[in-house]
């Protein structure tokens, strides 16, 4: 079957390529130009300098947008937004994967849909669009496709700590099961709706949060049970 061609693939994006090449080479797995016949440059380069513009300008939004915040809850924000896992999300909405030149054992793997590989991928892109239209065009393809479509109002989930990994990094040291999370109930009108989230751990260990979202309900439940079990090792300490 054949590729799709990278018209599509700018179309989607909204942005044509004054440069080809710097396109081509963005979706040029290692695996490929070690098979090709001729010089063929990878996409590792432009992964490099794609991480460094994708930090800067999520920098500089999340600066804009929330002068409020001092620097350690705008790098947990950052850490969030240019997460191997986010981008990953980025790339598969994208379909980045079917555009990917790959090597023939990376495609009888299934490179196309392998996470890391395709976060990588993304921050080549990004990069191929500084290079080929500087930060205007970087910057409109963050905001378009890897910031949330509301900055502001992400502030809660972005900006707060981040206890369900704090959680899980407490229960692993303890040798421990890892918490599991269930809603168990919704209030309020669907416009504005409360979640309510059980979070559970170990034999007997139980704790409730809400939110706004169930993502923020999570974490609420995260912190409640943190909280129950560090006070109960307190306790017995």
């Amino acid at each position: 079957m054949a590729k799709p061609s990278l018209k599509n693939l700018q179309t989607h994006i909204a942005y044509q390529f004054r440069n080809r090449q710097l396109l081509l080479e963005a979706v040029t797995h290692s695996s490929y130009a070690r098979e090709a016949s001729g010089r063929v440059r990878d996409n590792e380069r432009m992964e490099f300098l794609g991480d460094a513009v994708l930090n800067f300008l999520v920098s500089v939004r999340l600066a804009d947008t929330f002068p409020q915040y001092r620097e350690g809850s705008l790098s947990r924000a950052r850490a969030r937004l240019v997460s191997a896992e986010h981008l990953a999300k980025v790339a598969t909405a994208l379909e980045l994967g079917k555009y990917l030149r790959l090597g023939r054992g990376e495609k009888k793997t299934g490179g196309q849909t392998k996470s890391a590989l395709l976060a990588n991928a993304l921050e080549a892109l990004l990069a191929a669009l500084y290079r080929d239209g500087g930060l205007e065009a970087a910057s409109v393809f963050v905001d378009r496709f890897v910031l949330p479509p509301d900055l502001e109002a992400s502030a809660e989930v972005l900006l707060s700590t981040d206890y369900k990994s704090a959680l899980q990094e407490h229960l692993q040291a303890q040798g421990l099961r890892l918490a599991k999370y269930r809603v168990v109930g919704e209030e309020g009108p669907e416009h504005f709706k409360t979640f309510i989230v059980e979070a559970t751990a170990g034999e007997n260990w139980t704790a409730r949060g809400s939110g706004g979202s169930k993502k923020a309900a999570e974490q609420q439940a995260a912190r409640n049970l943190l909280e129950l079990i560090q006070g109960k090792a307190e306790l017995h300490g």
